[in-house]
């Protein structure tokens, strides 16, 4: 576990104690003023998962997008209550308004005009057209490629109008350039860029945007320093002359530093104990958000064998089935042996509950025929009938010579670590040996074609984090599980469907429902689909996590939707 650099933290408390000493000592009202006046221009942010790139077109990590997003916007984007709201845009398209067409074939956009990127650079349609172009490029390798699949093509029918063309009848045109996957990009910057040379790109690490504040200064995995974007276009909304975030430590000491010490406004993903939240806020320097969006903490099985590597050097190849967790009744078993009453009750408390299905929001389209069931007993019979069985009688399952082992490896996180612990118990118990694995989530969730501890690679048997759809329509979150979404050596990693899961009638259901134009149908597909991933056990829910952030009691403007970034709406954020 990386230790936690509390330099920043002794920094702010040694400079917190000088100003008290001024202000008992010193007679000058002006001094206590000015004192007072510049915390409030400062907004101090704790992202214990420290980004390590701010590009969120080349990174997992909700850490990068988080930070990206402060500088970044896309066109629109949904707020806490579901509603289309325009960012960029000067209104949403409707079919009364000509936007949407009404085949369903096109949707077209009008951008804002006098918009610039913060190096002074006019914002124009081309930008939107690059940024489709350079995420759909194979040779980028864009994590979110598969967003944009739908699309036929992009077109800038003026300076300030962008056309999309779908393949297909597209119910779901929103889900393009919208939210956290649809941030637009430079193309005056970028364009040197579009190719297999993305990464090297300098605004990777300094972008440039739209937003209300651009980065000043960027250290990967330690800490980002925002300052006013001059070009913004609502200037009377930017209140706060400098942001920062560090990075490092833990959930527990970000979420220590506001609601205990008040030596931080914000703090990112508190994924910490529940009773531990509590205590720290009783001190009443700040206090917690939650919102129960769309995110859940989730177990992965590898389908293929992480520790057979090809001639190429590629493990977790498609190749090569995993030996066990390739057959639907050990995959089963495995679920069947994860104790998530405990892991709910025992860990989260009020920031999470147990859940059977992949998809948890919008409530109308979640699937009511799955059930969580914990069954020992019922495990063990399953792993009986693939026969996996204890042959040399050392504890441990085994079945042609190969015996039952796996790699679990997840983020650095308490909280993670313990429901670890509690579900290698159980899997113990079956004659499953288990080895836990621990990776910084600045490497896990980087996905770093060179790195090989990203989730990308998997090169374990089982891994678990947090993810969700990004969208009230979650045709994208569904495509994760697609055949031609597994990430490999030969699209550089770029897919996001890390177990390789592959099944054809999944992938033809999924087809289905992008075609359909029937809102009633489609619901009923999305919960066939969310079914199918459930009983083909191609991930295992496990907890329905609430979105959880502390911030400073005079910190005002923080809301959360489960369909952006926590920094959405960072331009309206002020200090009371």
């Amino acid at each position: 576990m990386r230790k936690f650099r509390q330099s920043w933290v002794n920094a702010i408390v040694a400079f917190t104690s000088s100003l008290t000493i001024v202000s008992c000592n010193s007679s000058s009202p002006t001094t206590n003023q000015a004192n007072t006046t510049n915390n409030h221009k400062l907004l101090k942010m704790i992202y214990w998962q420290a980004p390590t790139i701010l590009n969120p077109h080349l990174s997992t990590g909700f850490k990068d997008s988080e930070a990206s997003r402060i500088t970044l916007e896309p066109l629109a984007t949904f707020d806490g209550d579901s509603k289309l709201i325009p960012v960029l845009a000067q209104e949403i398209p409707t079919v009364e308004n000509g936007g949407v067409a009404k085949d369903g074939l096109s949707v077209t956009w009008k951008i804002l005009k006098d918009v610039k990127w913060s190096d002074g650079e006019k914002f124009t349609a081309d930008d939107v057209v690059f940024t489709y172009q350079f995420v759909t490029n194979p040779k980028v390798g864009s994590v979110n490629s598969g967003d944009y699949a739908v699309v036929k093509n992009v077109e800038a029918l003026d300076e300030y109008t962008v056309k999309v063309t779908f393949k297909e009848v597209n119910p779901a045109w929103y889900s393009i350039f919208v939210g956290g996957a649809g941030m637009i990009l430079p193309k005056h910057l970028y364009a040197k860029y579009n190719g297999e040379n993305a990464r090297e790109a300098p605004f990777n690490l300094l972008p440039v945007g739209t937003g209300a504040y651009s980065v000043s200064q960027f250290k990967p995995g330690d800490s980002v320093i925002y300052q006013k974007n001059p070009y913004y276009r609502q200037p009377e909304t930017q209140n706060f002359e400098r942001i920062e975030i560090k990075g490092g430590g833990d959930a527990t000491s970000a979420a220590r530093a506001v609601l205990q010490t008040g030596d931080a406004d914000f703090a990112y993903n508190l994924q910490v104990e529940s009773n531990i939240l509590q205590e720290l806020a009783k001190a009443n320097k700040g206090k917690i958000i939650t919102n129960f969006g769309s995110n859940s903490e989730r177990i992965l099985l590898n389908y293929t064998d992480p520790n057979r590597e090809t001639p190429e050097g590629e493990r977790s190849s498609v190749k090569f089935p995993h030996p066990f967790l390739s057959d639907l009744k050990v995959r089963r078993a495995f679920a069947l042996a994860i104790d998530k009453n405990t892991i709910a009750n025992q860990l989260y408390g009020v920031t999470g509950k147990p859940t059977s299905n992949f998809l948890l929001a919008p409530p109308e389209l979640v699937s009511n025929n799955t059930v969580s069931e914990f069954n020992l007993e019922k495990a063990g019979k399953l792993l009986e009938e693939a026969g996996w069985k204890d042959t040399n009688g050392n504890g441990i399952r085994d079945k042609n010579g190969i015996e039952m082992k796996v790699l679990f490896q997840t983020s650095v996180n308490p909280l993670r670590q313990k429901t670890q612990e509690v579900i290698k118990q159980s899997w113990q118990s079956l004659g499953i040996e288990v080895e836990l694995k621990s990776i910084d989530a600045s490497i896990l969730f980087s996905s770093d074609p060179s790195n090989n501890d990203t989730v990308e690679k998997f090169y374990a048997d089982v891994q678990m984090f947090t993810t969700g759809n990004n969208n009230p329509d979650p045709t994208p979150y569904f495509k994760v599980y697609t055949c031609d979404n597994i990430p490999q050596k030969s699209n550089n990693w770029s897919g996001d469907n890390y177990s390789r899961f592959c099944n054809p009638e999944y992938d033809k259901l999924l087809q289905t429902v992008i075609k359909e134009l029937n809102p009633e149908k489609r619901v009923i597909i999305f919960k066939q689909l969310n079914d199918l991933l459930i009983e083909k056990a191609a991930v295992i829910p496990i907890i329905h996590r609430a979105d959880v952030v502390g911030i400073a009691n005079n910190l005002e403007g923080v809301s959360l939707t489960p369909w952006d970034s926590r920094t959405w709406n960072i331009a309206t954020w002020k200090k009371k």
